[in-house]
C-alpha cells in the first residue's frame, strides 16, 4: 500500500478539483485509490472538468437546499455557535461522500473524459483540508 496527504487551501465554499495532484503522485501499477478527507464540512466529488459552470450550479444548488442558519427556515438549527454557515456545512458534507474509490489501471485513474475529482468545501472562511490517498 502506498499513501500520501494532499493538503488542498480553499477560499471559501466552493469545489476545488486536485486530479492533477494525484496525477502528479500517482505511483505505477494497478489498484484502487481511495481518497478520504478528514474534515466534517466538506466534501469529496467526482465531477465535471469541462464547463465552469457545472461547479457554480453545484454550489447554488446546495447553498438554496441548505441555507445559513441565518435564513428563517433553517431556525429549527440549535448548532450555530460556530456560525451561520458552520452546521449547514455539516449537513451538507452528510449529504455527500467523504471518500472515494477510483479504480487505477497502469498508474493511471480510471475516470471519464470530463471527470475530475474535487473537495467540495462548504464553509465560508478560508480552510486548509486534508485528503488522504491510499493506493491498493
Amino acid at each position: 500500500m502506498t499513501h500520501h496527504i494532499f493538503k488542498i487551501q480553499t477560499r471559501g465554499q466552493g469545489l476545488y478539483e486536485f486530479t492533477d495532484q494525484l496525477r502528479n503522485w500517482m505511483p505505477g501499477g494497478d489498484g484502487i485509490l481511495t481518497l478520504f478527507v478528514r474534515h466534517t464540512s466538506c466534501s469529496l466529488l467526482i465531477q465535471e472538468n469541462a464547463d465552469p459552470e457545472v461547479k457554480t450550479d453545484l454550489r447554488n444548488y446546495f447553498a438554496r437546499l441548505v441555507p445559513p442558519t441565518t435564513d428563517p427556515s433553517m431556525s429549527y438549527l440549535t448548532h450555530t455557535y460556530e456560525g451561520p454557515d458552520d452546521m449547514p456545512a455539516h449537513i451538507k458534507a452528510a449529504m455527500m461522500p467523504v471518500s472515494l474509490s477510483i479504480p487505477v489501471i497502469d498508474g493511471r485513474m480510471v475516470l471519464g473524459t470530463w471527470q475530475g475529482v474535487y473537495l467540495f468545501e462548504h464553509r465560508d472562511a478560508p480552510h486548509d483540508r486534508q485528503v488522504v490517498a491510499a493506493l491498493n
